[in-house]
Protein backbone atom coordinates (compact mmCIF):
# COMPACT_ATOMS: atom_id res chain seq x y z
CA UNK A 1 0.00 0.00 0.00
CA UNK A 2 2.83 2.43 -0.49
CA UNK A 3 1.34 3.76 -3.68
CA UNK A 4 -1.44 6.33 -4.42
CA UNK A 5 -4.41 4.41 -4.63
CA UNK A 6 -6.23 4.67 -8.27
CA UNK A 7 -9.35 7.29 -7.89
CA UNK A 8 -12.90 5.53 -8.67
CA UNK A 9 -14.37 8.85 -10.02
CA UNK A 10 -17.75 8.40 -9.05
CA UNK A 11 -16.48 8.29 -5.29
CA UNK A 12 -14.02 11.65 -5.96
CA UNK A 13 -14.85 15.39 -6.41
CA UNK A 14 -14.39 16.11 -3.10
CA UNK A 15 -12.44 18.64 -0.58
CA UNK A 16 -12.57 16.73 2.70
CA UNK A 17 -14.29 12.85 2.97
CA UNK A 18 -15.48 12.56 6.63
CA UNK A 19 -15.46 9.24 7.63
CA UNK A 20 -18.43 8.29 9.97
CA UNK A 21 -21.95 9.31 9.95
CA UNK A 22 -22.52 8.97 13.23
CA UNK A 23 -23.88 12.38 15.08
CA UNK A 24 -20.28 14.02 15.22
CA UNK A 25 -19.20 12.97 11.50
CA UNK A 26 -22.80 14.59 10.31
CA UNK A 27 -22.66 17.51 12.46
CA UNK A 28 -19.18 18.17 11.35
CA UNK A 29 -19.58 17.78 7.42
CA UNK A 30 -22.24 20.47 8.02
CA UNK A 31 -19.98 23.04 9.16
CA UNK A 32 -17.30 22.01 6.80
CA UNK A 33 -19.60 22.06 3.96
CA UNK A 34 -21.08 25.99 5.30
CA UNK A 35 -17.06 26.68 4.37
CA UNK A 36 -17.48 26.14 1.03
CA UNK A 37 -15.51 22.92 0.95
CA UNK A 38 -16.95 19.63 -1.04
CA UNK A 39 -18.42 17.00 1.32
CA UNK A 40 -18.43 13.36 1.23
CA UNK A 41 -19.13 11.43 4.07
CA UNK A 42 -18.50 7.54 3.74
CA UNK A 43 -19.52 5.11 6.51
CA UNK A 44 -20.37 1.38 6.56
CA UNK A 45 -24.07 2.14 8.03
CA UNK A 46 -26.69 4.41 7.47
CA UNK A 47 -26.31 7.47 8.89
CA UNK A 48 -26.87 7.39 12.47
CA UNK A 49 -27.45 3.70 12.72
CA UNK A 50 -24.90 3.36 15.37
CA UNK A 51 -24.21 4.83 18.71
CA UNK A 52 -25.68 7.92 17.83
CA UNK A 53 -29.25 6.10 17.42
CA UNK A 54 -29.42 4.07 20.52
CA UNK A 55 -28.01 6.75 23.02
CA UNK A 56 -29.56 7.81 26.19
CA UNK A 57 -30.55 11.49 24.53
CA UNK A 58 -29.60 13.12 27.52
CA UNK A 59 -27.66 16.40 27.19
CA UNK A 60 -25.31 15.59 29.92
CA UNK A 61 -23.58 18.84 30.59
CA UNK A 62 -23.24 17.96 34.24
CA UNK A 63 -20.88 14.91 33.48
CA UNK A 64 -17.91 16.48 33.90
CA UNK A 65 -15.85 13.43 35.70
CA UNK A 66 -13.99 10.95 34.02
CA UNK A 67 -15.76 7.33 33.52
CA UNK A 68 -13.85 6.32 36.32
CA UNK A 69 -12.76 6.94 39.56
CA UNK A 70 -10.12 5.32 42.92
CA UNK A 71 -13.06 3.27 43.42
CA UNK A 72 -12.87 0.98 40.15
CA UNK A 73 -10.39 -0.75 42.25
CA UNK A 74 -12.65 -1.70 44.87
CA UNK A 75 -15.01 -2.55 41.97
CA UNK A 76 -12.82 -4.79 39.76
CA UNK A 77 -14.09 -7.69 41.36
CA UNK A 78 -18.03 -7.42 40.45
CA UNK A 79 -17.22 -6.12 37.45
CA UNK A 80 -15.52 -9.31 36.35
CA UNK A 81 -18.47 -11.10 38.27
CA UNK A 82 -21.86 -9.71 37.91
CA UNK A 83 -22.61 -10.00 33.81
CA UNK A 84 -25.66 -8.17 35.26
CA UNK A 85 -23.38 -5.20 36.99
CA UNK A 86 -23.88 -1.49 35.72
CA UNK A 87 -19.81 -1.49 35.10
CA UNK A 88 -19.47 -5.01 33.64
CA UNK A 89 -15.54 -5.55 31.98
CA UNK A 90 -16.30 -9.52 30.38
CA UNK A 91 -13.63 -11.70 31.80
CA UNK A 92 -12.29 -13.26 28.31
CA UNK A 93 -11.86 -9.52 27.16
CA UNK A 94 -9.54 -8.78 29.96
CA UNK A 95 -5.87 -9.98 28.41
CA UNK A 96 -7.55 -7.71 25.58
CA UNK A 97 -8.54 -5.15 27.60
CA UNK A 98 -5.33 -4.65 30.21
CA UNK A 99 -3.65 -2.95 28.81
CA UNK A 100 -6.04 0.04 28.54
CA UNK A 101 -7.20 -0.27 32.15
CA UNK A 102 -3.62 0.75 33.00
CA UNK A 103 -4.08 3.83 31.18
CA UNK A 104 -7.12 4.03 33.04
CA UNK A 105 -5.22 3.79 36.40
CA UNK A 106 -3.02 5.65 35.73
CA UNK A 107 -5.24 8.97 34.65
CA UNK A 108 -5.91 8.69 38.05
CA UNK A 109 -3.04 9.97 39.47
CA UNK A 110 -4.10 13.74 40.75
CA UNK A 111 -2.53 16.09 38.22
CA UNK A 112 -3.80 13.78 34.93
CA UNK A 113 -7.34 13.22 36.59
CA UNK A 114 -7.45 17.31 36.87
CA UNK A 115 -6.63 17.85 33.56
CA UNK A 116 -8.92 15.03 32.40
CA UNK A 117 -12.03 17.20 34.22
CA UNK A 118 -11.08 20.64 32.96
CA UNK A 119 -10.86 18.81 29.09
CA UNK A 120 -14.45 17.03 29.48
CA UNK A 121 -15.88 20.48 31.32
CA UNK A 122 -14.56 22.79 28.62
CA UNK A 123 -16.33 21.03 26.26
CA UNK A 124 -19.92 20.13 28.13
CA UNK A 125 -19.74 24.03 29.16
CA UNK A 126 -19.50 25.02 25.43
CA UNK A 127 -22.07 22.33 24.49
CA UNK A 128 -25.26 24.15 24.91
CA UNK A 129 -25.17 26.88 23.00
CA UNK A 130 -23.01 25.30 20.77
CA UNK A 131 -26.80 22.69 20.11
CA UNK A 132 -28.73 25.81 20.10
CA UNK A 133 -27.00 27.72 17.47
CA UNK A 134 -26.82 24.22 15.25
CA UNK A 135 -30.63 23.58 15.62
CA UNK A 136 -31.37 26.87 15.41
CA UNK A 137 -29.36 27.45 11.93
CA UNK A 138 -31.56 23.77 10.39
CA UNK A 139 -34.84 25.06 12.04
CA UNK A 140 -34.70 22.38 14.72
CA UNK A 141 -34.81 23.55 17.89
CA UNK A 142 -37.91 21.57 18.96
CA UNK A 143 -35.90 18.48 18.76
CA UNK A 144 -33.98 19.56 21.98
CA UNK A 145 -35.41 20.82 25.41
CA UNK A 146 -32.83 22.40 27.92
CA UNK A 147 -35.61 21.49 30.80
CA UNK A 148 -33.17 19.95 33.50
CA UNK A 149 -32.57 16.66 34.85
CA UNK A 150 -33.02 14.92 38.17
CA UNK A 151 -30.74 12.96 40.22
CA UNK A 152 -32.46 10.99 42.69
CA UNK A 153 -31.28 9.07 45.78
CA UNK A 154 -33.69 6.10 47.52
CA UNK A 155 -31.88 5.03 50.92
CA UNK A 156 -31.33 7.53 54.07
CA UNK A 157 -27.49 6.48 53.91
CA UNK A 158 -27.22 7.63 50.43
CA UNK A 159 -27.58 11.05 51.75
CA UNK A 160 -23.82 11.53 52.21
CA UNK A 161 -23.34 9.88 48.78
CA UNK A 162 -25.26 12.97 47.34
CA UNK A 163 -23.98 15.79 49.24
CA UNK A 164 -20.50 14.74 47.96
CA UNK A 165 -21.86 14.90 44.29
CA UNK A 166 -23.78 17.86 44.99
CA UNK A 167 -20.23 19.46 46.62
CA UNK A 168 -17.99 18.14 43.69
CA UNK A 169 -20.46 19.60 40.85
CA UNK A 170 -20.30 22.81 43.20
CA UNK A 171 -16.51 22.63 43.30
CA UNK A 172 -16.66 22.47 39.01
CA UNK A 173 -18.88 25.09 38.32
CA UNK A 174 -21.87 23.00 37.68
CA UNK A 175 -25.28 24.45 38.42
CA UNK A 176 -27.09 22.23 40.76
CA UNK A 177 -30.17 22.35 43.23
CA UNK A 178 -30.98 20.06 46.49
CA UNK A 179 -34.47 18.72 45.65
CA UNK A 180 -36.35 17.48 48.79
CA UNK A 181 -38.67 14.00 48.53
CA UNK A 182 -42.26 16.50 48.05
CA UNK A 183 -40.30 18.67 45.78
CA UNK A 184 -39.54 15.30 43.69
CA UNK A 185 -43.06 14.50 43.99
CA UNK A 186 -44.82 17.78 43.20
CA UNK A 187 -42.21 17.34 39.68
CA UNK A 188 -42.40 13.96 38.80
CA UNK A 189 -45.68 12.57 40.31
CA UNK A 190 -45.22 9.25 38.74
CA UNK A 191 -42.29 8.21 41.01
CA UNK A 192 -42.18 5.98 43.94
CA UNK A 193 -42.91 8.57 47.35
CA UNK A 194 -40.31 6.46 48.87
CA UNK A 195 -37.77 8.53 46.94
CA UNK A 196 -35.55 10.89 49.67
CA UNK A 197 -34.72 13.88 47.13
CA UNK A 198 -32.48 14.41 44.52
CA UNK A 199 -30.32 16.94 42.95
CA UNK A 200 -31.94 18.75 40.07
CA UNK A 201 -29.13 20.08 37.14
CA UNK A 202 -30.87 22.91 35.58
CA UNK A 203 -28.43 23.40 32.34
CA UNK A 204 -29.10 19.92 31.27
CA UNK A 205 -31.66 18.82 28.37
CA UNK A 206 -32.84 15.95 26.16
CA UNK A 207 -33.42 15.42 22.63
CA UNK A 208 -36.82 13.94 21.76
CA UNK A 209 -34.89 11.92 19.47
CA UNK A 210 -31.52 10.97 18.48
CA UNK A 211 -32.32 9.69 15.25
CA UNK A 212 -33.97 12.48 14.33
CA UNK A 213 -31.21 14.60 15.44
CA UNK A 214 -29.04 13.00 13.24
CA UNK A 215 -31.51 12.68 9.80
CA UNK A 216 -31.98 16.76 10.34
CA UNK A 217 -28.47 17.07 10.03
CA UNK A 218 -28.45 14.60 7.07
CA UNK A 219 -31.01 16.90 5.43
CA UNK A 220 -29.44 20.09 6.11
CA UNK A 221 -26.13 18.91 5.27
CA UNK A 222 -27.17 17.40 1.93
CA UNK A 223 -29.21 20.32 0.74
CA UNK A 224 -25.61 21.99 1.62
CA UNK A 225 -24.28 19.46 -1.11
CA UNK A 226 -22.12 17.06 1.24
CA UNK A 227 -22.81 14.03 -0.59
CA UNK A 228 -23.15 10.35 1.65
CA UNK A 229 -21.48 7.26 0.64
CA UNK A 230 -22.07 3.93 1.89
CA UNK A 231 -19.12 1.65 1.95
CA UNK A 232 -16.04 0.48 4.15
CA UNK A 233 -12.81 2.07 4.43
CA UNK A 234 -9.62 -0.07 4.53
CA UNK A 235 -7.28 1.86 4.82
CA UNK A 236 -5.91 5.05 3.97
CA UNK A 237 -2.95 7.37 2.81
CA UNK A 238 -1.39 10.64 2.82
CA UNK A 239 0.56 11.83 0.92
CA UNK A 240 1.54 15.45 -0.72
CA UNK A 241 -1.07 15.75 -2.76
CA UNK A 242 -3.56 15.13 -0.12
CA UNK A 243 -5.15 12.13 1.36
CA UNK A 244 -6.50 8.58 -0.87
CA UNK A 245 -8.50 5.99 1.15
CA UNK A 246 -9.09 2.34 -0.34
CA UNK A 247 -12.91 1.38 0.20
CA UNK A 248 -14.45 -1.73 -1.16
CA UNK A 249 -16.31 -0.18 -2.86
CA UNK A 250 -13.24 1.95 -4.62
CA UNK A 251 -10.53 4.35 -4.18
CA UNK A 252 -11.31 8.11 -2.85
CA UNK A 253 -8.91 11.03 -2.93
CA UNK A 254 -9.30 14.66 -1.36
CA UNK A 255 -7.10 17.16 0.03
CA UNK A 256 -8.19 15.98 3.65
CA UNK A 257 -9.96 13.84 5.41
CA UNK A 258 -11.54 14.00 8.82
CA UNK A 259 -11.66 10.39 10.74
CA UNK A 260 -14.83 9.82 13.15
CA UNK A 261 -15.68 6.56 12.82
CA UNK A 262 -16.31 6.50 16.91
CA UNK A 263 -15.19 3.00 18.42
CA UNK A 264 -13.44 2.10 15.00
CA UNK A 265 -11.44 5.03 14.36
CA UNK A 266 -8.01 3.43 15.39
CA UNK A 267 -7.56 1.22 12.50
CA UNK A 268 -7.65 4.41 10.42
CA UNK A 269 -5.77 6.69 12.17
CA UNK A 270 -3.05 4.52 12.64
CA UNK A 271 -2.93 3.71 8.94
CA UNK A 272 -2.91 7.91 8.22
CA UNK A 273 -0.62 8.90 11.03
CA UNK A 274 1.15 5.77 12.44
CA UNK A 275 0.20 6.35 15.44
CA UNK A 276 -1.64 3.72 18.12
CA UNK A 277 -4.42 5.25 19.79
CA UNK A 278 -5.51 3.24 22.61
CA UNK A 279 -9.36 3.41 21.75
CA UNK A 280 -11.60 0.95 23.12
CA UNK A 281 -15.41 0.82 23.38
CA UNK A 282 -18.00 1.31 25.86
CA UNK A 283 -20.68 -1.06 24.73
CA UNK A 284 -24.38 0.71 26.12
CA UNK A 285 -27.36 -0.96 26.01
CA UNK A 286 -30.76 0.27 25.96
CA UNK A 287 -34.70 -0.80 26.23
CA UNK A 288 -37.04 0.97 24.67
CA UNK A 289 -40.66 1.68 26.33
CA UNK A 290 -43.14 3.00 23.81
CA UNK A 291 -46.16 2.26 25.89
CA UNK A 292 -44.36 5.11 28.64
CA UNK A 293 -45.30 8.22 27.30
CA UNK A 294 -46.21 10.18 30.76
CA UNK A 295 -43.80 9.01 33.08
CA UNK A 296 -41.21 11.36 33.55
CA UNK A 297 -40.61 14.94 32.64
CA UNK A 298 -37.39 14.98 32.12
CA UNK A 299 -34.38 12.63 32.32
CA UNK A 300 -34.15 10.83 35.86
CA UNK A 301 -31.01 9.03 36.73
CA UNK A 302 -30.59 6.57 40.32
CA UNK A 303 -27.84 6.93 42.08
CA UNK A 304 -28.07 3.73 43.54
CA UNK A 305 -29.39 1.85 40.10
CA UNK A 306 -26.88 3.72 38.27
CA UNK A 307 -29.00 4.21 35.47
CA UNK A 308 -31.10 6.58 33.68
CA UNK A 309 -34.61 7.20 32.22
CA UNK A 310 -35.15 9.27 29.43
CA UNK A 311 -38.37 10.75 28.07
CA UNK A 312 -38.27 10.63 24.34
CA UNK A 313 -41.35 11.60 21.33
CA UNK A 314 -41.14 7.17 20.70
CA UNK A 315 -41.71 6.04 24.56
CA UNK A 316 -39.23 6.26 27.55
CA UNK A 317 -35.68 5.42 26.60
CA UNK A 318 -34.08 3.03 29.91
CA UNK A 319 -30.12 3.43 29.37
CA UNK A 320 -26.84 4.13 30.79
CA UNK A 321 -24.77 0.82 32.00
CA UNK A 322 -21.38 -0.18 30.78
CA UNK A 323 -19.46 -3.07 29.42
CA UNK A 324 -16.54 -3.88 27.92
CA UNK A 325 -16.15 -6.83 26.01
CA UNK A 326 -14.72 -5.28 22.54
CA UNK A 327 -15.98 -4.68 19.28
CA UNK A 328 -16.67 -7.87 17.99
CA UNK A 329 -18.82 -10.51 20.88
CA UNK A 330 -21.94 -10.67 20.72
CA UNK A 331 -24.42 -8.54 22.48
CA UNK A 332 -25.51 -9.86 25.50
CA UNK A 333 -29.32 -8.62 25.53
CA UNK A 334 -30.20 -9.77 29.20
CA UNK A 335 -28.45 -6.72 30.08
CA UNK A 336 -31.05 -4.08 28.15
CA UNK A 337 -34.18 -6.14 29.84
CA UNK A 338 -32.10 -5.68 33.18
CA UNK A 339 -32.46 -2.49 32.79
CA UNK A 340 -36.43 -3.10 33.29
CA UNK A 341 -35.58 -4.51 36.18
CA UNK A 342 -33.98 -1.71 37.44
CA UNK A 343 -37.33 0.23 37.48
CA UNK A 344 -38.81 -2.13 39.68
CA UNK A 345 -39.87 0.22 43.12
CA UNK A 346 -38.69 3.57 41.16
CA UNK A 347 -42.72 4.06 40.24
CA UNK A 348 -45.69 3.84 42.06
CA UNK A 349 -46.52 1.59 39.53
CA UNK A 350 -44.61 -0.65 36.86
CA UNK A 351 -43.25 0.59 33.88
CA UNK A 352 -45.07 -1.65 30.98
CA UNK A 353 -42.60 -3.66 28.55
CA UNK A 354 -45.04 -3.90 25.95
CA UNK A 355 -43.79 -3.56 22.23
CA UNK A 356 -40.24 -2.95 23.71
CA UNK A 357 -37.31 -2.75 22.07
CA UNK A 358 -33.95 -3.41 22.96
CA UNK A 359 -30.40 -2.42 21.05
CA UNK A 360 -26.39 -2.05 21.79
CA UNK A 361 -24.10 -0.14 20.33
CA UNK A 362 -20.44 0.94 20.87
CA UNK A 363 -18.87 4.36 22.54
CA UNK A 364 -15.30 5.13 21.40
CA UNK A 365 -13.38 5.34 24.30
CA UNK A 366 -10.14 6.42 25.37
CA UNK A 367 -8.71 5.91 29.56
CA UNK A 368 -8.53 9.30 29.71
CA UNK A 369 -12.54 9.53 29.28
CA UNK A 370 -11.14 12.69 26.82
CA UNK A 371 -11.79 12.55 22.67
CA UNK A 372 -9.50 13.31 20.15
CA UNK A 373 -9.58 16.61 17.92
CA UNK A 374 -7.14 17.55 16.35
CA UNK A 375 -5.06 17.39 13.33
CA UNK A 376 -2.17 15.51 11.91
CA UNK A 377 0.20 15.14 8.61
CA UNK A 378 0.31 19.31 8.05
CA UNK A 379 -3.33 19.25 8.25
CA UNK A 380 -4.33 16.70 5.92
CA UNK A 381 -6.02 14.18 8.17
CA UNK A 382 -8.53 16.18 10.88
CA UNK A 383 -9.39 13.82 13.47
CA UNK A 384 -12.58 13.67 16.09
CA UNK A 385 -13.10 10.84 17.94
CA UNK A 386 -13.23 9.13 21.63
CA UNK A 387 -16.16 10.88 23.49
CA UNK A 388 -16.70 7.93 25.33
CA UNK A 389 -20.87 8.42 26.49
CA UNK A 390 -20.83 12.30 25.64
CA UNK A 391 -20.94 12.21 22.07
CA UNK A 392 -24.49 13.39 21.58
CA UNK A 393 -23.74 15.68 24.38
CA UNK A 394 -20.44 17.10 22.67
CA UNK A 395 -21.13 16.41 18.77
CA UNK A 396 -21.97 20.19 17.84
CA UNK A 397 -19.16 22.41 19.64
CA UNK A 398 -16.61 19.02 18.48
CA UNK A 399 -18.53 20.51 14.96
CA UNK A 400 -17.57 24.46 15.54
CA UNK A 401 -14.37 23.14 16.64
CA UNK A 402 -13.15 20.68 13.70
CA UNK A 403 -14.66 23.56 11.12
CA UNK A 404 -12.28 25.87 13.05
CA UNK A 405 -8.72 23.41 12.68
CA UNK A 406 -9.63 22.91 9.08
CA UNK A 407 -10.17 27.30 8.25
CA UNK A 408 -6.76 27.39 10.52
CA UNK A 409 -8.64 29.99 12.43
CA UNK A 410 -8.52 31.34 15.93
CA UNK A 411 -11.24 30.04 18.09
CA UNK A 412 -10.77 31.85 21.62
CA UNK A 413 -14.60 31.33 22.59
CA UNK A 414 -13.84 27.31 21.98
CA UNK A 415 -12.21 25.19 24.32
CA UNK A 416 -8.52 24.69 23.72
CA UNK A 417 -7.33 21.98 21.75
CA UNK A 418 -4.03 21.05 24.11
CA UNK A 419 -6.46 18.97 26.18
CA UNK A 420 -7.33 16.29 23.06
CA UNK A 421 -4.17 16.42 21.11
CA UNK A 422 -3.87 13.34 19.22
CA UNK A 423 -0.36 12.73 20.22
CA UNK A 424 -0.66 12.70 23.93
CA UNK A 425 -0.61 9.08 24.36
Amino acid sequence: MSDVPTPDSALNGADIIVVGAGIVGVASALALSRQGAKVIVIDKGEPGSGASFGNAGHLATEQVFPIADASILKRLPGMLLDPMGPLRLDWRYLPKAIPWFVRLLLNLRPSHYKHSVAGIRALNEASLDAWRRLLSSIQAEHLLHKDGSLLVFERSESRESIESVKSRMEQQGVPVEFWDAEKVQSVAPGLNPTIKGGLFFPETGHFIDPMKVVNALVEAAKENGVRFVKANVEAGYAHEAGVSLWTDKGNLTASKVLVSCGAHSAHLTRSLTGLQVPLDTERGYHLMLPKEHERLPFAVTSLERRFIMTPMSGGLRLAGTVEFAGLKRAPNMARAWQLHRLTKGLFKTDLTTEGATEWMGFRPSLPDSLPVIDHACDGKVLLAFGHQHLGLTQAAVTAEMVAGISAQQKMASLPKLEYYRLDRF
